[in-house]
């Protein structure tokens, strides 16, 4: 399986963004970690097989996690962004992930 993530970048402080994750395969769990500067990888959101979302407390109601119709692409809309979101975003494949994104820059401005 081959994850392709999109979407990195720069936002200020209060912003929006949106982050893209294309699999390439057979359908599965998709999500997101994330990984910040000297501090372990963190998870922050499921889409599984089956719709459901799941959330990390840290971002439960700035997130959000949604899918294309034909499942292999997870978007990772992020609002009211916060300096401590800056990290390294990567998507992964199954739960518990059996395959990971090359990951993606997003860097929140204060």
């Amino acid at each position: 399986v081959r994850l392709v993530e999109s979407g990195g970048g720069l936002v200020q402080t209060g912003g929006s963004h949106r982050l893209s994750c294309t699999a390439s395969g057979s359908i599965n769990h998709m999500g997101w970690y994330r990984q910040a500067p000297g501090k372990q990888r963190e998870w922050v959101a499921t889409m599984r097989y089956n719709g459901r979302t799941e959330y990390a407390d840290s971002v439960k109601d700035r997130f959000s996690i949604s899918r294309t119709y034909d499942r292999n692409t997870v978007y990772l809309q992020m609002i009211s962004l916060k300096p401590e979101d800056t990290a390294v975003y990567y998507c992964f494949w199954d739960d518990p992930p059996s395959y990971w994104g090359q990951g993606t820059q997003v860097t929140v401005t204060s």
